[in-house]
């Protein structure tokens, strides 16, 4: 039997068990807001292995998904907030946890004053293949011959495309909970790639994972309890963040760092920590003559796009930076400087982004700017009297 096999048989059959009784190694202790957690119930609570609380992260309104919901604790604490205009879809392959989780939907439903959780059964790393469709297709047309495997083939790929389990663009959110270390090594781009498909643009993933300080050793990489253990499977700290890099996201930032590892193994330290980060930077650039200035404190930083900013210049940027750097992670960070006259967007040229970096002032204000003002009026608060 491969590896490849024996990880996921691993992963699900211990899971499988700690829905029924609880396996208290499987999570590191965790704060929770104990108002969020009064609604649900204690075989939930007792059921949950989560590393983290990416729920802080979400939003009213929010559409949330939440990647290996498990028992539905973070889902339950995420409708919470996201309140009645929002909706949560918690996703997971095991039926054993997708059995706990629905067991009480309606009735925390009704403590909270609405419904807007549904569980999906699927895998993490192909948010395109509904399970539950593929289950109710092989109950009634079961493979036994290379014909039927074909059929299947086809209904496989027809299903993914027309009724995908979560459509592109279709997330504010995305949370996992101590799951991605769960997912084989070979699939965990695809992993990546498919969080990045189904969030909006704007939107954002909020991922709470353990982590290694150092390359996770072959053998270990060879025992399955240590798969299912949130050990194996670890990414190392600087290649987790790299993996968002690649799958296209932008502005990642560790929001949360565990001192002290979780486990050390050889030496070797895992811990929890939880990553946000962006998706939108891609995209056409547009010369509209906006420019930021870097706040500080270091003299200069460099964005996911290369765009280097130093401390206290106005630096030239394109459009899309530009409503990029207004929104969070960076808005805190730069000073927007909006040009005299915006530039219609339909009239915008293409930006040159082998130009000088620092942008001249009367790039902004315009060549023709000749106004004067002694006033003093700008630095006076409404209401105020200037000295």
């Amino acid at each position: 039997m491969s590896t490849v096999i024996d990880v996921e048989r691993a992963v699900n059959e211990r899971y499988g068990r700690a829905a029924q009784n609880r396996e208290p190694e499987l999570c590191c202790p965790v704060q929770y807001d104990s108002k969020l957690l009064a609604v649900i119930p204690d075989e939930i609570k007792e059921r949950d292995y989560g590393c983290g609380d990416p729920s802080v992260l979400v939003r009213e309104g929010d559409v949330v998904l939440d990647l290996g919901s498990g028992a539905g604790k973070i889902c339950y604490i995420a409708a919470q907030i996201v309140g009645p205009k929002g909706l949560v879809i918690g996703i997971d392959a095991n039926e054993e946890m997708l059995t706990l989780a629905e067991k009480y939907r309606f009735e925390i439903g009704k403590r909270i004053g609405y419904q807007n959780v549904e569980f999906r059964k699927g895998r993490i790393q192909d948010l395109q293949l509904d399970l539950a469709l593929v289950d109710s297709y092989l109950a009634e047309n079961p493979v036994s011959s290379a014909a039927d495997l074909a059929h299947f083939n086809s209904y496989h790929s027809s299903i993914k495309k027309e009724r995908p389990l979560v459509p592109d663009e279709s997330i504010d959110v995305v949370l996992s909970n101590c799951v991605l270390n769960l997912v084989r090594s070979e699939d965990k781009e695809q992993l990546f790639s498919e969080m990045f498909r189904v969030v909006r643009r704007g939107g954002r993933v909020a991922i709470s994972d353990i982590v290694s300080d150092e390359d996770v050793l072959e053998e270990l990489k060879q025992d399955p309890e240590l798969w299912s253990g949130c050990i194996a499977g670890a990414y190392r700290e600087d290649a987790f963040l790299d993996a968002f890099d690649r799958a296209g996201f932008y502005g990642m930032e560790i929001v949360k760092r565990d001192e002290k590892p979780w486990r050390t193994i050889q030496g070797i330290e895992f811990r929890s920590i939880t990553v946000v980060a962006h998706k939108g930077k891609q995209g056409p650039c547009w010369e509209r003559k906006q420019a930021v200035i870097y706040r500080g404190p270091w003299r200069k930083v460099i964005d996911d796009d290369g765009h280097i900013l130093e401390r206290g210049k106005r630096m030239a940027v394109c459009d899309k930076t530009f409503q990029l750097y207004n929104r969070e992670p960076y808005a805190r960070d730069v000073v927007p400087v909006e040009p005299f006259a915006l530039v219609p967007l339909e009239e915008a040229a293409a930006f040159d982004c082998k130009r000088a970096a620092v942008r001249h002032p009367r790039e902004t204000k315009g060549l023709d700017y000749y106004a004067t003002d002694l006033s003093g009026a700008a630095c006076c608060e409404p209401g105020t009297n200037c000295c």
